[in-house]
């Protein structure tokens, strides 16, 4: 699976670059430093151009001028860009982190507010929501352990579970936690409106992060996505009573039936990493299509008697 970034994580991270520089940077110093762009000279050009006239359009101050060399230079200077102090409360302050590193929205003018405040676009009473997504309990408490590097401590299917919060992320309208579990002894996800507001912090300092960790490309990763079979689309259909929990790792909703069960589609190159994951459903899931991976999978448990 592609870890290529999409244009709107290019763009904020265009923008992230313009405003960390004290200097002007030229247009091929930017794209050598900003993941996504061509390879190829004369496609990057015309990619940067699109992006630098999608900056402008969100309202950013990017400011271009001529440097000694003769070549164009730019930057954003901070100033002109954010927005003052609001005088937020810590945990105010740590929900406004997860929010601004974690969501990307569609529309142009949500993007540039989202990064200069994190909340909402318009003025006065006539601003309007730009993000949906709900800040739950445990999102501050999370973000301060992953900003300290502390493991968290809490309950989760049953089980108390110590994790090393490495990232935070939101997916499908939900909230999660990556890192690694240190009683599984391996990376886990966890929703984090499952968690409550009974999590502990331990130590900080007590881990250190990966340089080539990301917490959306965790997200995005399943086992059925690795492999060198053919791809192919698999389309299943799960109860309702799993379906939630399903429908997050599928790449489409096709279905949703009367009695709640839901019918989705899966892009699979790795056909035994499916399989395993389908059996692991039990009699909550069935493949519907195509007939060979759902022939595959009814001999398999006919081997096992199943």
């Amino acid at each position: 699976m592609s870890t290529t970034p999409n244009r709107v994580e290019r763009i904020l991270n265009l923008l992230a670059c313009l405003l960390d520089t004290r200097r002007l940077l030229t247009r091929d110093e930017l794209v050598a430093q900003v993941t996504g762009y061509p390879a190829e000279a004369g496609a990057y050009r015309r990619a940067f151009e699109r992006d630098k006239e999608t900056l402008r359009a969100m309202g950013v101050p990017l400011v271009v001028e001529t440097m000694p060399s003769g070549e164009q230079g730019y930057r954003v200077p901070p100033e002109e860009y954010f927005l003052p102090d609001l005088g937020l409360s810590g945990e105010e302050t740590a929900a406004l982190h997860v929010a601004v590193s974690a969501v990307l929205l569609g529309n142009r003018a949500g993007q540039g507010a989202l990064m200069k405040l994190g909340g909402a676009t318009g003025a006065g009473d006539a601003a309007t929501p730009i993000g949906t997504l709900p800040l739950e309990p445990a999102l501050p408490v999370l973000f301060e352990a992953f900003r300290r590097r502390a493991p968290v401590t809490f309950e989760y299917r049953g089980e108390e579970r110590t994790v090393e919060p490495w990232g935070l992320a939101a997916r499908r309208g939900h909230w999660y936690v990556v890192g690694y579990d240190r009683v599984r002894d391996a990376m886990r996800t966890f929703r984090a409106d499952r968690l409550g507001d009974d999590v502990a912090v331990g130590s900080p300092d007590s881990f250190v992060v990966p340089d080539d960790f990301s917490p959306d490309a965790s997200l995005d990763s399943e086992p059925w996505q690795f492999g060198e079979d053919s791809p192919v689309t698999a389309r299943i259909v799960v109860d309702a009573s799993h379906a939630d929990d399903v429908s997050e790792r599928a790449d489409r909703i096709v279905e949703t039936r009367a009695d709640g069960a839901v019918v989705m589609e899966f892009e699979v190159v790795n056909e035994p990493a499916f399989r395993g994951f389908v059996v692991a459903l039990l009699d909550h899931a069935e493949i519907l299509e195509p007939e060979r991976l759902r022939a595959d999978l009814l001999g398999y448990l006919a081997s096992f008697g199943a």
